[in-house]
């Protein structure tokens, strides 16, 4: 019986519907110089793009619904996206200058818009795993434990930079992102003396969104790839139990 793979189905994040991930079957058939698996090319061949196709789709799949839930990144320590450096100064003057909750609105805001914008991720990478070739797929099995994940980050990252910027752009705005920014700058800047600081906000969030994620794709990746028990799958077993 053929397996068929979700990606990210039926789960919707702030009113995005996340794209859903082709068979295994139709991926192969459609990618160009993939061996489909009713076609040529020697049966581990077929194996192993099937595993990484398999292990691709469920390691994507676990971080993006990870990151896209309320809290995802902002809940998370790992990929908790933090005031940024060249604005830390400006944050701890308005601390002292007694705006603690002006500070921490707009560090919890940044992450709510990482949030709402990470369910993009789904197109993009099942664009990326179609576009494997067979030697793509060598060089994953055969590569390090991330080898997948950069894999991903080459195919897709400024892709996804495009895609990502506008929503978050908006989304800073909806969260109170830029509102809770103004009112932290507001603070600093009535203080007599201090020089004049900026920060691109869209920009910041959008790249410390996505480093989130791919670390989190890293982290599926890893623990596939060293865990017996991530590989909930005959064929992940098969893959990657050699």
């Amino acid at each position: 019986m053929k397996r068929r793979i979700f990606f990210l189905a039926g789960m919707q994040a702030t009113g995005l519907a996340l794209a859903q991930l082709p068979s295994l079957d139709s991926l192969m058939k459609t990618v160009p110089g993939l061996p489909s698996t009713a076609g040529a090319g020697s049966g581990a061949d077929k194996t192993d793009i099937a595993g990484i196709k398999e292990a691709l789709a469920l390691g994507t799949e676990s971080a993006v619904n990870s990151l896209s839930k309320s809290n995802g990144y902002f809940g998370n320590q790992a990929v908790k996206i933090l005031m940024p450096s060249s604005i830390q100064k400006v944050a701890d003057v308005a601390r002292m200058a007694g705006y603690q909750k002006q500070v921490d609105e707009f560090v919890l805001s940044m992450n709510r818009a990482a949030e709402a914008a990470v369910p993009l991720a789904s197109k993009y990478f099942g664009d990326a795993i179609r576009e494997m070739s067979v030697d793509d797929v060598r060089g994953i099995l055969s590569g390090g434990d991330t080898a997948a994940t950069e894999f991903f980050k080459r195919k897709s990252q400024d892709k996804l930079y495009a895609e990502f910027k506008p929503v978050v752009s908006t989304k800073v705005n909806e969260v109170g992102a830029t509102r809770a920014y103004k009112d932290m700058m507001g603070q600093y800047q009535s203080v007599p003396f201090m020089k004049q600081e900026s920060l691109d906000l869209d920009d910041y969030v959008t790249r410390k969104g996505l480093d989130g994620l791919f670390y989190m794709v890293g982290q599926e990746e890893k623990n596939i790839r060293t865990n017996p028990a991530a590989r909930t799958t005959d064929l992940l077993k098969t893959v990657f139990g050699k």
